[in-house]
């Protein structure tokens, strides 16, 4: 699966802005939210390639969003990527079980998460 477009779902403008530079500096389009619900209504109106999802959000937490969008027959086979601070184990099992590729703790490192995205 060749990644192109990258949908970036995190409530903090600095995230948004460190994730931004980092995956336009490698070649993705990028595409940003700043909650679990606009992070739907985008998923399904831009269909991206990959969807690098936030937990702990106002609303609809990251973990509701990623159920939702892996659950929705547009979206499901979109892969997700939790991003968090939240880096305990039961945290990551608990964002796998919701459907999530992958699970990375901020602060997120560049060629870790690259590797990943190129790795799917």
């Amino acid at each position: 699966m060749t990644i192109k477009k990258i949908l970036v779902v995190d409530d903090s403008p600095t995230e948004r802005h460190v994730m931004t530079a980092l995956l336009t500096s490698n070649g993705y389009e990028v595409i940003t939210a700043e909650s679990g619900e606009e992070g739907i209504a985008k998923a399904k109106s831009e269909l991206p390639d990959l969807v690098l999802m936030d937990v702990v959000m106002p609303g609809l937490n990251g973990y509701q969003a990623t159920r939702t969008l892996t659950r929705d027959q547009l979206t499901r086979n979109i892969p997700v990527i939790v991003c968090t601070t939240k880096g305990q184990e039961t945290d990551k099992i608990w964002g796998l079980r919701q459907g999530a590729r992958d699970y990375l703790i901020k602060p997120v490192n560049g060629p870790d998460l690259l590797a990943k995205i190129a790795a799917l």
